[in-house]
């Protein structure tokens, strides 16, 4: 194939690439009932004057299957990083014994699980616009290839078809993420 129509293919590739990543950290936050140290991937900690990462503070374990530890090395920052989680809106209260702050997150209702499935279908539903817009700025470029000639009306086609092959394959990769985090949001 041309050159110019393997670049379009390498970027497109790429691009669903990171749409699909981003998918799977979306729902690594997403909790399902179980302690999951991703879910503080998002909170920021004022620590003298900067916004750190609390697992920039401390460590954070799972001591049990609901309970979450965070161990900050730096003692007097313990009412800092418990005031950002408590903003950072992750439905959780933390509390602390001076040195530990602690997450116990709470049994999921029926209905928690239901809204926590919606989300995860958003997710899903908001990935798979991204490939269908990174699908039509891909066909975009080989258009505007074709109208300059650069490549013939049998190349376009055969290059329409693999950029659909490619779209195909990570929209299946999707929505088999997706149910599975369904599944794992659903089971009690």
């Amino acid at each position: 194939m041309n050159e110019l129509v393997d670049d379009i293919f390498a970027s497109c590739k790429q691009d669903l690439e990171k749409t699909y990543l981003h998918q799977q950290n979306e729902y690594l936050v997403i909790r399902a009932g179980r302690a999951n140290p991703h879910i503080l991937d998002k909170v920021m900690v004022e620590y003298y004057g900067v916004m750190t990462p609390i697992v920039q503070m401390g460590t954070v374990t799972v001591s049990e299957a609901r309970i979450l530890n965070i161990n900050i090395w730096d003692v007097s920052q313990i009412k800092n990083v418990e005031k950002a989680i408590s903003q950072a809106d992750i439905g959780i209260t933390p509390t602390n014994d001076g040195k530990t702050i602690r997450l116990v997150f709470p049994t999921l209702t029926e209905e928690r699980r239901k809204e926590i499935v919606k989300t995860v279908k958003k997710i899903c539903e908001d990935t798979k616009v991204a490939m269908r817009n990174i699908r039509r700025d891909a066909l975009d470029m080989l258009k505007d290839l074709k109208k300059d000639s650069s490549i013939s009306e049998d190349e376009f086609a055969t290059a329409e078809k693999e950029v659909q092959k490619l779209i195909d394959k990570y929209t299946a990769l999707a929505d088999k993420e997706s149910s599975l985090k369904e599944e794992e949001v659903m089971k009690v």
